[in-house]
């Protein structure tokens, strides 16, 4: 990457800084390659943030469905975040995770997980059969059938009206599902395999399966990536979810450039797992080389850029996050290892610049919260307007849940002092309610833009991105103006 016709006098956010054309022979956004070289086995460079309020087990293996990956939070108890590693390893790489309801479970309930819409829909089976999976499946329900239902309305209702399924059978490929459904004439429907459901399928989740290339395991499971705090016995933490089947291992803390992360990471390095390690948050070149110098093979990178995050109006600390990204993923190539650029990230734009800067993906946190594969249940406003609530993890709320177990003095301690925005709405989209279609827009601007700078691929876009500095006002021209001005 390179400055176009002049040379920043002091460090620069994403906004600050613009995208400049160069002669290209890159035809079409199709012809380039967004496979990050951090060696998580990705084919996009987007990662899903551990935050309580953005990745749990079905964002994990969402995101590895479509070539990214999921982190899962530190704050999940031990059982739980076995459960939901084992769980996403239990996924299909081509179909849906079904989100399913017993036979005696309402319209209202439904509507708290899946809004009511096409491409959306419940799995019906027998309470006593949700373990198994191989009995008590009673039907399919498009979830655009609930939108004028009563709220109280059993789920049994709908089934004599259950959508046609397609048989695993009759998939011989991506495209061949994607066909199946249009001479179906179906947006949504059930996958069945020897008479039980093992996953689902909308036109557009088909359509996605021909384009893009899922993370998998040497086993060819959904890849998942797991954080752990660098408090406590971290060398048995690390085990422990190595045994479970994780694929990548994050260390994380607020502040990386300490001696207790350096301890930590060394600790996990010297186990040999042979698995990406991946730690921060750091801004600094300097911490770079002493993570790196400790073990760490990818560098998490940002203070204070994030949408939850008040670090930097409480303490006045972190760095403006395209100057963060710049200098420090140039000190990590330079070490054989790379950076994800971690928060600050608003538009597809973002993402391309960050890459540009030299990050291997960029990680998203308070945009993906508001999407139906993010934790939570989804609430209505007093509009009517569909969302999920999303909390910084620094905020009295995430401290409750990380200390719930510690005695009410210390919990009281550790709250004086908390961080962070507690609880802030994040509404749905409503053309883009599913993570998978925030996917779809951010791949498909950063795509461009690789057309735009002549690359084929992320290390190509990283030598000719040609990048200037514009004014807020030069910010704002950028923006559309709303519909009718």
């Amino acid at each position: 990457m390179r400055f176009y016709d002049t040379t920043p006098e002091n460090d620069l956010t994403y906004s600050d800084v613009f995208l400049v054309p160069s002669r290209s022979s890159v035809s079409s956004r199709l012809d380039v390659s967004l496979a990050p070289d951090d060696g998580t086995g990705a084919s996009i460079p987007l990662v899903s943030a551990n935050m309580n309020s953005v990745t749990g087990a079905r964002m994990s293996a969402t995101m590895a469905r479509r070539g990214g990956l999921g982190v899962l939070p530190q704050d999940l108890h031990p059982q739980e975040l076995d459960s939901a590693i084992r769980w996403v390893k239990d996924q299909s790489t081509i179909y849906d995770s079904g989100i399913e309801l017993g036979p005696h479970a309402t319209v209202a309930e439904a509507l708290r997980l899946v809004p009511a819409s096409s491409g959306q829909g419940i799995i019906v089976r027998e309470a006593d059969a949700a373990r198994s999976r191989s009995h008590g499946y009673l039907g399919c329900i498009d979830a655009a059938a609930l939108a004028t239902a009563l709220p109280g309305a059993p789920l049994t209702d709908f089934l004599k009206g259950a959508v046609a399924s397609i048989d695993a059978d009759d998939v011989t490929d991506p495209r061949s599902a994607f066909d199946l459904m249009v001479a179906a004439d179906l947006e949504f429907a059930p996958v069945m395999h020897h008479g039980d459901v093992i996953g689902t399928l909308s036109r557009k989740s088909a359509l996605r399966s021909t384009l893009y290339t899922p993370n998998v395991d040497a086993h060819g499971r959904l890849a998942v990536a797991a954080a752990i705090g660098i408090n406590g016995d971290v060398r048995a933490k690390a085990k422990a979810l190595a045994a479970a089947g994780v694929d990548t291992l994050v260390l994380d803390t607020a502040h990386g450039d300490q001696a207790t992360m350096l301890a930590a990471v060394s600790a996990v390095a010297e186990l040999g797992l042979g698995l990406p390690l991946v730690a921060g948050n750091v801004v600094t070149a300097s911490a770079v080389r002493d993570l790196v110098a400790a073990g760490a093979t990818i560098i998490k990178v940002g203070v204070g850029p994030g949408a939850m995050c008040t670090t930097r109006m409480m303490t006045a600390v972190g760095r403006p996050q395209f100057s963060a990204v710049l200098e420090t993923a140039a000190a990590a190539r330079e070490l054989g290892a790379t950076v994800w650029a971690d928060g600050g990230v608003r538009y597809p734009r973002d993402v391309a610049l960050a890459l540009a800067a030299g990050a291997a993906s960029v990680m998203i946190g308070s945009w993906f919260a508001g999407t139906v594969e993010a934790p939570g249940k989804l609430e209505t406003d007093a509009t009517g307007r569909l969302y999920k609530e999303s909390w910084g993890m620094a905020s009295t709320k995430a401290v409750h849940d990380r200390f719930e177990r510690l005695d009410p003095y210390e919990l009281a301690r550790k709250t004086l002092f908390a961080e962070g925005i507690s609880s802030s709405r994040i509404y749905l989209d409503e053309l883009r309610p599913s993570v998978e279609d925030l996917i779809d827009m951010i791949t498909s601007g950063v795509r461009s833009s690789l057309t735009y700078a002549g690359a084929r691929d992320l290390a190509e876009f990283r030598e000719r991105a040609l990048v200037g500095i514009q004014s807020a006002a030069g910010y704002e021209e950028g923006k559309p103006l709303p519909v009718g001005w």
